[in-house]
């Protein structure tokens, strides 16, 4: 299985290739010659990439030609993208006063002394267009001698022609696991005999037969609920952290989050919250057979209720053993084949009718024989043919030569490589680049579309749909399919640990953790890091730099991503790092920081030219460096909880490719710089600041159209004409959902009043807007609009600190408002008939939740 971001880079490539940018710029350095050759050989090699990838399972050559088409995607595309963003920085620099600017004095000569010329007649530029046109050759005339055809492939990868998923995958039935669910509830209700105030349940299986949704039925079962005081889960896996691991406990059962690094500190606070307490803990996914952890996690349980218990999932009768003092475990087995028949249809069928289809039905028993009764593979199988309707495609399925691959040497089970396999290609190559996830990663939605836009594995626009929605489509396919499921956090996704074992498999090469590379033998030149093009890493508490050490070997690594714990604490890296090591990786498409409390970064940073994804999350930085303004492809800059950071670059408006700028937890940022309104693609804009100084005014939201999701506007109070906020047009961004306007330091002056009425009537948001926050408003009275009925969406509303309005708008004409807060309006002393309509018969109709806080001149 060679191929895996291969179908990928094709389009990329050929997107590239039909950019109107590129071609000026290649005709007027004469290479648009070369690139037409570039073109129409790559599309003869193209054509039989789909043969290929059917052949490759028995043909080692053409697993081998595959590879070298892979490496040359990449090389290839790394050329093109030289191109592309000279030509991006041409763009820029032709805008009247570009070239005169100030500011541009400051940006190291490393990063603004390109031009075409020196680019393209660059030796080691010239050298390497060189080289590919030799692969290229070379690939082109293998080809044939491997007796590859041309096939043609149905569907272009556009989500649209592809039927509608659910992203709801959660099990309605728990088939065949009844008698299981209810020994285990049994156990936990016993009582224990011997000195141990808990009793430990282990649950034992071999991978993929279903323990952690078992232990999440019970888990979540009413009785079980009514039974326990206090619950918690926690997913151990292969780390067995004593320290993690215990704080996760703590910060489960009292949903607070904490700092301790020391374990004595996070056990002493864990015995006091279960001090008396009858509590249920699930320790999901154990692997380690330390008899002395064990002993040391569990000390402050005994403090706990009699009647306490620990559930514990394993694949392993020692770990059972060791944890339970007992041989006496929970064995779960594999289903029948009726009942794996039942978590299979219940995918496959999920809206046909089986009794309309009997020769689906007979095909899909023959199939659900080979599940070996794993629940997991009759699940991933389910989606994969619900999205296949004949019955040649299920024919296809049950007699695929994947099923006779061997097992034991890639411990890959067949049914998860055939549904991989059978994948169409656009999800393909974004499931295999999850490989760089560590196991029980918890990631976000939106986190994990980014990352993809960043390299490349979504394409830009098709039609009306923006590179966001095609990524949430993707990811909600592969979720329906069940190479993703919800964390039991709920609102976060994991992959299986045999879904993310199949990822590493096929991306054995391409993607890489540092931390599994180190550990493996070097011998296998295969799996050596140096061929990485993506890598991430487990971000540690002090990393130094000879932890980073193999990424010296890695010339064109493209993704360079931390990950930890959500919760884990301050963290700090080796400034030799952020200054000296990752401005000589200069392929970077995805640069994190996330965590890192750093306090510098390099203006060299402008060099990194390729990068798209930037995330410099909980940085102590005062300011970035200027140079960050010549990453003319970065598409996403994340500065999240910078709480230090006062100041943006001066040229943030020639970042012309950003789409996502998320300042939230930036408290000390003065304003936005001026000319914002230029970055026409943002979609994201967390929060606009209006400064007093030189800054953007309100009325540079006007020209992005494209904002959605969240937006917060403050700064208000230094508005001084209202036809700015008429000017922001917040009434056309239909994409928005959540609107906060925020004023401060709020002068008394009549003047002041008036024109903070004026601006706030003329920011009037679209209909469609879900949920409104206003605070620290000056005006007497609110504008007509807040409260209007025909915000029929509305569901939530937060007036706060309005001190000096009188009276509230008549909020109970609302008709979905579920949630309403009125904090500090201490010149409103009572609620009278407007406040619920005049002549409305049904005021909140839909309300919940209803809040009134300090309320100084409140009557009653």
């Amino acid at each position: 299985m060679a191929e895996i971001f291969l179908g990928a880079f094709v389009n990329v490539l050929f997107e590239k290739f039909a950019s109107g940018d590129l071609w000026n710029f290649a005709r007027k350095e004469r290479i648009h010659t070369l690139l037409l050759k570039w073109r129409r050989m790559f599309e003869q090699v193209q054509a039989v990439v789909a043969d290929a990838e059917a052949k490759q399972i028995t043909g080692r050559g053409i697993r081998l030609w595959l590879e070298d088409l892979e490496d040359l995607a990449y090389d290839m595309d790394d050329v093109l993208d030289e191109f592309a963003t000279e030509a991006l920085r041409q763009k820029v620099m032709e805008e009247p006063g570009a070239s005169t600017s100030k500011v541009r004095k400051l940006i190291p000569n490393c990063c603004t002394r390109f031009n075409p010329s020196t680019l393209v007649s660059d030796f080691r530029m010239k050298s390497k267009m060189d080289e590919i046109t030799v692969r290229l050759q070379d690939l082109f005339d293998r080809r044939m001698g491997l007796g590859l055809k041309i096939i043609a492939v149905g569907g272009s990868g556009n989500a649209s022609q592809r039927r509608p998923t659910s992203s709801l995958i959660i099990e309605p039935c728990l088939y065949g696991r009844e008698n299981d669910k209810k020994a285990i509830i049994e156990l936990l209700f016993s009582d224990q005999s011997g000195s141990n105030k808990v009793g430990v349940v282990p649950i034992v299986g071999m991978g993929g037969v279903g323990k952690t949704t078992l232990a999440q039925m019970v888990y979540n079962d009413e009785i079980v609920d009514k039974h326990f005081e206090m619950k918690a889960w926690v997913c151990v896996s292969e780390v067995f952290n004593i320290v993690e691991v215990t704080k996760s406990i703590l910060e489960s059962i009292t949903s607070r989050t904490y700092e301790f690094k020391s374990l004595d500190l996070v056990q002493v606070e864990l015995k006091k919250a279960l001090a008396g307490k009858k509590f249920l803990i699930v320790l999901d996914d154990v692997w380690n057979e330390d008899h002395s952890g064990w002993s040391s996690l569990k000390s402050p349980f005994n403090d706990g209720a009699l009647g306490s218990k620990v559930i514990v999932t394993t694949r392993s009768r020692d770990v059972a053993f060791i944890m339970a003092g007992t041989n006496k475990y929970h064995f779960v087995t594999e289903l029948s084949e009726d009942d794996c028949w039942s978590v299979f249809a219940q995918h496959a069928f999920e809206d046909r009718s089986m009794d309309a289809n009997p020769n689906l039905v007979s095909i899909g028993r023959k199939i659900i024989k080979k599940c070996k009764g794993l629940p997991l593979a009759a699940r991933t199988l389910g989606g994969l043919l619900r999205c296949k309707l004949t019955e040649d495609e299920w024919e296809g399925v049950l007699n695929s030569k994947i099923w006779e691959l061997s097992e034991e040497r890639s411990h890959i089970l067949p049914a998860l490589r055939l549904s991989y396999y059978h994948l169409p290609s656009h999800l393909k190559k974004c499931f295999a680049y999850c490989s760089i996830l560590p196991k029980d990663y918890e990631f976000d939605e939106k986190e994990l579309v980014f990352l993809w836009m960043a390299e490349g594995l979504i394409p830009k626009q098709t039609g009306q749909k923006q590179m966001e929605d095609l990524g949430c489509e993707y990811f909600r396919e592969l979720l329906s399919r069940s190479f993703f499921q919800p964390s039991s956090s709920g609102e976060l996704f994991v992959m299986h640990d045999l879904i993310n074992n199949l990822a590493q498999f096929l991306a054995r090469k391409t993607c890489c953790r540092l931390e599994d590379k180190l550990n493996e033998s070097e011998r296998d030149e295969s799996i050596s890091i140096s061929k990485a093009r993506h890598s991430s890493y487990a971000r540690g508490c002090r990393d130094g730099i000879k932890k980073f050490e193999a990424f010296h070997k890695v010339e064109n690594l493209r993704t360079f991503l931390p990950c930890g714990s959500r919760h884990q604490g301050d963290c700090y890296l080796t400034s030799n790092v952020p200054l000296h090591l990752l401005p000589g990786l200069k392929r970077l498409h995805v640069l994190s920081l996330r965590g890192y409390q750093i306090g510098e970064l390099s203006s060299s940073i402008g060099s990194l030219k390729h990068v798209r994804y930037l995330d410099l999350s909980c940085a102590l930085i005062l300011t970035l460096p200027e140079s960050i303004c010549t990453l003319y492809n970065l598409q996403t800059l994340i500065l999240r909880d910078c709480k230090n950071l006062n100041k943006l670059p001066t040229n943030t408006s020639d970042l012309i490719s950003l789409r996502h700028l998320d300042v939230t937890g930036a408290n000390s940022l003065r304003e936005m710089p001026s000319k914002i309104g230029k970055l026409t693609s943002l979609q994201t804009l967390s929060n606009f600041i209006i400064g007093n100084g030189n800054g953007s005014t309100l009325s540079e939201l006007c020209n992005l159209i494209h904002l959605r999701g969240t937006l917060s506007i403050s700064g208000l109070e230094n508005v001084t004409d209202a036809l700015d906020a008429r000017r922001a047009n917040l009434k056309d961004k239909q994409g928005l959902n959540v609107l906060l306007m925020k004023w401060s330091n709020v002068s008394a002056n009549s003047h002041n009043k008036s024109v903070q009425s004026r601006v706030l009537d003329m920011l009037e948001p679209h209909k469609k807007l879900k949920e409104l926050s206003i605070n620290g408003y000056g005006g007497l009275i609110f504008p007509t609009w807040v409260g209007n009925s025909l915000f029929s969406n509305m569901v939530c509303l937060k007036f706060q600190d309005c001190e000096k309005c009188t009276s509230l708008p008549p909020l109970g004409q609302l008709p979905s408002l579920e949630k309403l807060y009125i904090k500090r309006m201490k010149a409103v002393d009572n609620v009278g008939l407007e406040f619920y309509g005049l002549g409305h018969s049904n005021p909140f109709p839909a309300l919940k939740i209803l809040t009134f806080e300090d309320m100084p001149e409140w009557k009653n």
